[in-house]
């Protein structure tokens, strides 16, 4: 493990505790301080879906967060993009520190602003030419939002979400969903269109009947730690009925921090929480759970080495 920002086992480097505030924060990220580090998880996992540069731009930053992760029984993670930029310093970071893979995509609430101005096809061939890069596994997060994006916007969503699953198709990556309200149309374009070679419902937000779907189809599910707040037991009812090899597990750092700790800055270092609050919900070993984990998430992207 790599150890250059001077990490000690089971603390959170101070260089971590200091961060610079996230890009998007607002009353509810940003200002928080980082929670306590939990007991390891006792067969490392890997966090499918994060956000370093949300937290603070740069390779120290990024490497005390996974400094901190791997102290907690996280040995990776994937850096997703949500924008060009974003999606940039995704491949960038990848391409700096072998515990991170890449995601490149252009967010769905975005898609609508892009057609707007008729810049969303070349934001896309930008995409595609990101997704070539050796350490981009995944494409995403892409998808649909109904709940920040109003009727005016669902047609360049959707386009945006074909499109994107489309490259994914042909570069031979998985597909990771954001999929807000819109849980419907989302499967009714997954269905009508040529399925990439894996699916991934990023922060998996239906309940027990998308989770059948998704068991039926072949899709994985990734849980964040909203499966550990009092008001989700439809996600809960979902993992409680999921494909244990379609089950994945992330933090979408800095946001949705799980239970106890709920409102403080999220980071790949907390995955342990949500893992164990997992292994509860379904009723299973920890240590089984985990390796479990740890076998889908390298099924779907392959080697982090």
């Amino acid at each position: 493990m790599s150890t250059h920002s001077g990490y000690v086992q089971g603390q959170i480097p101070q260089t971590y505790l200091s961060l610079p505030h996230s890009r998007r924060a607002d009353s509810k990220t940003g200002d928080k301080a980082f929670a306590p580090a939990p007991e390891p998880l006792p067969v490392p996992v890997m966090d499918n879906h994060t956000h370093l540069d949300f937290g603070g731009p740069g390779a120290l930053s990024a490497a005390a967060a996974l400094d901190a992760a791997g102290a907690a029984g996280v040995r990776g993670a994937v850096q997703v993009g949500t924008d060009l930029e974003s999606s940039r310093a995704a491949v960038q970071l990848a391409g700096e520190d072998s515990r991170l893979l890449a995601a490149v995509a252009i967010h769905p609430n975005d898609a609508p602003e892009l057609a707007g101005l008729g810049t969303l096809d070349s934001a896309l061939a930008e995409i595609e030419s990101l997704a070539a890069h050796p350490r981009v596994r995944a494409v995403g997060e892409t998808g649909l939002d109904y709940f920040r994006t109003g009727p005016e916007g669902i047609g360049a969503q959707q386009y945006s979400f074909r499109r994107h699953i489309d490259i994914a198709r042909r570069l031979g990556l998985a597909l990771q969903i954001h999929d807000r309200d819109a849980h419907d149309d989302v499967v009714k374009v997954l269905g009508e269109e040529a399925e990439p070679r894996a699916v991934v419902f990023h922060c998996f937000s239906g309940d027990a009947g998308l989770a059948r779907i998704c068991n039926d189809n072949g899709w994985y599910m990734s849980f964040a730690g909203t499966v550990t707040f009092r008001n989700a037991q439809g996600i809960r009812d979902a993992l409680a009925i999921a494909d244990p090899e379609l089950i994945l597990v992330e933090t979408d750092a800095p946001f949705l921090t799980p239970h106890p700790h709920r409102g403080r800055n999220n980071a790949s270092y907390m995955i342990p929480y949500t893992v164990r609050s997992m292994a509860e919900i379904r009723g299973a070993e920890l240590s089984a759970l985990c390796a479990a984990i740890a076998s889908n998430t390298e099924r779907v992207y392959g080697s982090w080495d």
